[in-house]
């Protein structure tokens, strides 16, 4: 639904229960969409990003692969498994 600034104004608590139960709400200033009114968990999932694994890697402050101690490793054989 479109709205225009003033009557969003006048009307906000209405605005408010309309973004909540019917989705989002389009403000219009001089005949234009200039906000919408989203519910705070629609926002929440519209912002969401997945985490980066690559910057995460290669962060400086991000993991310390220099304190594992990879030669401690039991380096065993495969085992042999009859199929």
């Amino acid at each position: 639904m479109f709205w225009q600034l003033q009557e969003a104004k006048q009307r906000f608590s209405e605005l408010v229960r309309r973004a909540l139960s019917e989705g989002p709400q389009v403000v219009t200033r001089h005949g234009e969409p200039t906000v919408v009114v989203v519910a705070a968990e629609e926002y929440q999932r519209l912002r969401w990003q997945p985490p980066d694994l690559t910057a995460f890697l290669l962060d400086p402050s991000g993991p310390h692969f220099d304190v594992l101690d990879l030669d401690s490793l039991e380096r065993d054989l495969p085992r042999d498994v009859e199929l």
